[in-house]
Order: C-alpha cells, then structure tokens, then sequence
C-alpha cells in the first residue's frame, strides 16, 4: 500500500510538534512511532528525509558518548525549534 505524498507531509508536521511539545529532549524512533500509533519503519522513513532537508539531528550517542548500535533519538535542529517558538508567540 502506498500512501500519498499529501499524507507523508501532514505525518511529517506531525513528528515536528511532537518533538518540538517535548524539546530539547531527544527522542528514540520507537517513541516517535508509539506516539503517533505509526509503524517503526515507516517513522524512520520518514525521519531520515526530514534529516536530509536539516530539520532534525540525528543523535547516534548515548548521553554517556558510547555509540548506540541499532538505535537513534532524535530532536529538532536550533534552527526549527526558534521558528516553531516564535510561530507560537
């Protein structure tokens, strides 16, 4: 099944709300998904070309700095989360 460009978009400002509701903490792909009741590969699609355009940083590390091996959080890149906060002003 194939979803339509229309609907990636609107699934995508949904990923950038939520991370923006719970910023500046990072956010592991299967929270992202859980919270939007979406399926882990599909949010990981999705947040990989939302990394492409620099709207989001991909943070590989844990907070320890040991590199995680199959997992990514996520957050909003500086330059977003100052747009979204004035959009809220």
């Amino acid at each position: 099944m194939k979803i339509s460009e229309k609907k990636c978009e609107k699934i995508s400002e949904q990923i950038l709300h939520h991370l923006f509701s719970v910023s500046p903490k990072p956010l592991f792909t299967s929270h992202i998904a859980q919270e939007l009741a979406r399926d882990e590969e599909f949010i990981k699609k999705i947040l990989l070309v939302l990394k492409e355009k620099k709207l989001i940083i991909e943070i590989k590390k844990n907070p320890k700095g040991i590199d995680y091996i199959r997992r990514s959080r996520w957050k909003l890149s500086d330059s977003v989360y100052q747009a979204y906060k004035q959009a809220q002003n």
